[in-house]
C-alpha cells in the first residue's frame, strides 16, 4: 500500500473537442500534477465527471494514468456509484488494472438510510483488498454520512480513509474525535484545508492544486511544522483562487483554468457547460492579479 500523501489532486479528466475521452491529454495532465506539487491523484471522481463516464472510459482512463505516473504517485481510482453491485465490479475491475486504492462516494440520487450507508461501503471493502476511501458530498448526492456511520466504517481494516465534503468543522471534528488515530481525513474543500488540518486532519483531496499544487504543499509543510503564521497567510493569499474555482459547478472552472495554462484539459461535458464569458473574465482577473497566467 502507497502512503496517500498530504496533497492529493481530484483529477479533471480531458476531453477532445467531440467530447470523447481524451486519454493521451490524461496522462500528460497527469505527469504534470505529479511534477507540481500532487502526492496522489483521483482518478474519475467528481472533478473527473465521473457520472458522465462510461465504465468502460473509467477503466481506460485508470490505465492511461497508471502507465503514466503509477510508479512515481498513488494513483486513487473512483469506483463508487448509487449502486452497490456496480461499484463493485468496477473496483474489482480497477484492483486487476493495478490502482492503489479506490475512492467510493456515497450513494446518490436514492438517499439511503445510515444502515445502508455502513452495508454498502462494508460490502465493497470486502470485494477487494485495496485500501477504501470513503467520499462524503452531500451537496453532490443529497444525503450525509454521519460520524457514527463513519466510526463503524472505520473498524473495517481496509477503510482507511475519508474524504469530507460536508463543509462541517464540527462534522470533521466528531470523525476525528471517534475514529482510530491512524484513520485518515482529508478536507474535501480546498478553501477548508487550513481549518480541517487544525482540528486533526490529514491533508487535502484538492480541485485547485490543478494549478497552485506547489502553493498547497508549501501551506500544509508549513502547518505541519508548527509554522501557523505562514499557513495562515499562505491560505489568505490562496483564498480567491479556492473561491473564484467554484464561481460555477466543479469541474467547469478549474478546467477552464487548466486550459488557461497551456495544458489540454479541453471541454467540459453535457450537462455541464462552458463558463459565461462573465465569469471567464472573473477567472482570468483573479489568476492574472495571483501571477498564475
Amino acid at each position: 500500500m502507497k502512503k496517500f500523501g498530504r496533497v492529493l489532486t481530484a483529477m479533471v479528466t480531458p476531453f477532445n473537442d467531440d467530447s470523447t475521452v481524451n486519454y493521451k491529454g490524461a496522462a500528460e495532465l497527469a505527469k504534470y500534477l505529479v511534477a507540481n506539487g500532487s502526492d496522489g491523484l483521483v482518478v474519475a471522481g467528481s472533478t473527473g465527471e465521473s457520472s458522465t463516464l462510461t465504465g468502460d472510459e473509467k477503466l481506460k482512463l485508470f490505465a492511461a494514468v497508471l502507465d503514466a505516473v503509477g510508479d512515481k504517485t498513488t494513483v486513487i481510482a473512483g469506483t463508487g456509484s448509487y449502486g452497490t453491485h456496480a461499484s463493485i465490479e468496477l473496483t474489482k475491475s480497477a484492483e486487476k488494472l493495478g490502482v492503489h486504492s479506490v475512492m467510493i462516494v456515497g450513494p446518490y440520487y436514492n438517499k439511503p438510510p445510515q444502515e445502508g450507508f455502513y452495508q454498502h461501503f462494508k460490502a465493497i471493502a470486502e470485494s477487494t483488498s485495496l485500501p477504501l476511501i470513503i467520499y462524503n458530498i452531500p451537496g453532490r448526492t443529497g444525503s450525509n454520512i454521519l460520524p457514527a456511520t463513519v466510526a463503524r466504517l472505520a473498524e473495517i481494516p481496509n477503510i482507511v480513509a475519508i474524504k469530507e465534503a460536508s463543509g462541517s468543522l464540527d462534522q470533521v471534528s466528531e470523525i476525528i474525535r471517534t475514529t482510530p488515530s491512524d484513520f485518515k481525513l482529508y478536507s474535501g474543500d480546498d478553501s477548508l484545508t487550513l481549518p480541517i488540518l487544525s482540528v486533526g486532519g490529514d491533508g487535502v483531496i484538492s480541485v485547485a492544486s490543478h494549478i497552485i499544487g506547489k502553493q498547497m504543499q508549501e501551506m500544509v509543510a508549513a502547518y505541519f511544522v508548527g509554522d501557523a503564521a505562514k499557513a495562515r497567510n499562505l491560505h489568505l493569499e490562496l483564498l480567491p483562487f479556492f473561491k473564484v474555482i467554484f464561481i460555477a459547478t466543479n469541474p467547469i472552472p478549474i478546467k477552464a483554468a487548466v486550459n488557461l495554462i497551456g495544458l489540454s484539459a479541453g471541454p467540459v461535458r453535457l450537462p455541464m457547460i462552458p463558463l459565461t464569458a462573465a465569469e471567464k473574465e472573473q477567472l482570468e482577473k483573479v489568476m492574472r492579479e495571483m501571477a498564475l497566467i
